[in-house]
């Protein structure tokens, strides 16, 4: 039996000191502030990353590793592993995906790029998933195979705070920030498989926390009825740049909501905290895979 290790990248919001904790490696993502490179986590943290783009004039642009990155990070894991499954951001949202794809066509086999659409929090639960299955038995190919076989089973819904962000990143004019912030608009966002779009506008944080719940249960109700009746679905949250008592006290929301699911989550990773900003709250779920 191969000697499998699980690897992703940093948009899955585990960190460092957490993939050390669990087994797994981690690629930090790249990206510029002001056309500096830095790298998530490694010489950039969150509470920095937020006081840095606070200012208008800063601007903010990710990238996807470089290849010479990406060979090294797998070559590294090789030294004392057999074979990686490798499981980066969701296709639809960034090109890595694809450009893992064809580096890992260099490794002879022994590098296996899944593509199951997933990201944040979402793509945390298909790591964990991904080095279950490992103490199971089972190879890299197969794992691959079968995350890719659950790959829409999973939703998110991010209420944006700020509209200054999005506005930045040309996704909302100026006038429309300016309408929705005097009007304390919370935009509600989803992705589900390999889109982000608008789903609704809320007025104020309490109102677009009740939306996300309310839209979760109706996904819980119609699209993921059997899975969370034969409870293979777990129910995660995630959030930017608020404190922790703010974090905790969305989570205890989401299990009011929810009794009987134990609630996970973690800290949007920098990639997308640069598109929506700070103070942003999400919920979301993913089938569990095995």
């Amino acid at each position: 039996m191969p000697k499998t290790a699980v690897a992703c990248d940093s948009n899955s919001g585990i960190t460092q000191k957490l993939a050390k904790k669990l087994g797994v490696f981690v690629l930090p993502m790249t990206f510029f502030v002001n056309d500096k490179q830095y790298y998530e986590e490694l010489d950039m943290k969150q509470d920095q990353f937020y006081e840095m783009i606070a200012d208008p004039k800063v601007t903010v642009a990710t990238s996807q590793p470089s290849p010479s990155e990406l060979k090294t990070f797998w070559r590294d894991i090789l030294k004392t592993y057999d074979e990686i499954v490798y499981i980066p951001m969701s296709l639809g949202l960034s090109s890595s995906c694809t450009t893992a794809s064809v580096i890992a066509k260099d490794f002879g086999g022994r590098v296996h790029v899944v593509n199951n659409q997933r990201i944040s929090v979402t793509q945390y639960q298909s790591v964990i998933d991904a080095l279950e299955m490992t103490k199971a038995g089972k190879t890299a190919s197969q794992i691959k195979e079968i995350l890719e076989k659950d790959k829409f089973e999973s939703s998110i819904y991010i209420m944006v705070n700020k509209l200054d962000y999005l506005k930045r990143g040309g996704r909302i004019t100026t006038a429309g920030a300016l309408i929705a912030n005097v009007m304390n608009l919370k935009p509600v966002l989803q992705i589900q498989g390999e889109k982000l779009d608008a789903y609704a506008k809320c007025r104020g944080i309490k109102a677009g926390k009740q939306k996300m719940l309310e839209v979760m249960h109706g996904d819980f109700e119609t699209r993921f009825k059997g899975l969370v009746d034969t409870k293979r679905m777990s129910l995660l949250f995630s959030y930017s740049d608020i404190s922790k008592s703010e974090a905790e006290q969305w989570k205890k929301e989401i299990e009011r909501s929810f009794p009987g699911f134990k609630v996970q989550g973690a800290p949007l990773s920098l990639s997308i905290g640069c598109h929506i900003g700070p103070g942003s709250y999400a919920i979301a779920c993913s089938k569990i895979s095995k």
